[in-house]
């Protein structure tokens, strides 16, 4: 599943990101890298931007860069996310 299925206050893991070019770069140095635990924070009313938390961080994405990210549910934090 990608991103933007999970609902607020879900946690997941990233399983890949498939962004190409810049835009993954740009995921990549900003921690989005397989394996990584997150929380969906929010989304805005019309689903963009998104806010997650990740490595103790808040980071918005667009609607466009969340779709690229694939993940796993998970149903509980992981000790090193918060």
């Amino acid at each position: 599943m990608d991103m933007l299925s999970l609902k607020n206050g879900e946690y997941g893991q990233i399983i890949a990101v498939n962004a190409k070019g810049e835009i993954r770069r740009r995921l990549l140095d900003m921690g989005v890298v397989k394996g990584a635990p997150f929380l969906m924070i929010r989304k805005a009313p019309l689903g963009d931007p998104i806010e997650i938390r990740i490595k103790r961080f808040n980071l918005s994405l667009r609607r466009e860069e969340a779709a690229q990210i694939l993940v796993e549910k998970r149903s509980e934090p992981e000790t090193n996310e918060s």
